[in-house]
């Protein structure tokens, strides 16, 4: 499950990794932007998904990636892997959350996901 998060409309990026993710054999079921925490745990819940990827490009939408973290967690979903990427995110904010992974870019965002996997 692929979406850019609550408050945020910048696609390219997240439209970029779900194309990688695709070609790498990855089933990808994207909810696009706008993204509520409720919405990322219901899909994936759907989906019986393993991966969430979780996309911003505001510095000010960060924090929604947080509540989608602890919605995951909340759920009782701790086998599912969050995976943050976007410009303004690094590795220690993803840490910091709680998130399982971060991708600086697209094609990192395969082999972080395959990684998340045991692939």
């Amino acid at each position: 499950v692929i979406g850019t998060v609550k408050g945020d409309l910048h696609d390219i990026g997240k439209n970029l990794v779900g194309m990688m993710w695709k070609g790498a054999n990855i089933e990808v079921i994207d909810l696009g932007t706008n993204v509520p925490a409720e919405r990322y745990v219901e899909a994936a819940k759907a989906h019986g998904a393993r991966i969430i990827g979780i996309s911003a490009l505001l510095t000010t939408t960060m924090t929604g990636m947080a509540d989608v973290v602890r919605a995951v967690r909340d759920a009782g979903m701790g086998d599912v892997r969050i995976i943050l990427g976007g410009a303004p995110v690094t590795a220690e904010f993803a840490r910091e959350i709680g998130a399982d992974g971060y991708a600086p870019d697209a094609g990192s965002a395969v082999e972080v996901v395959k990684a998340a996997l045991g692939r």
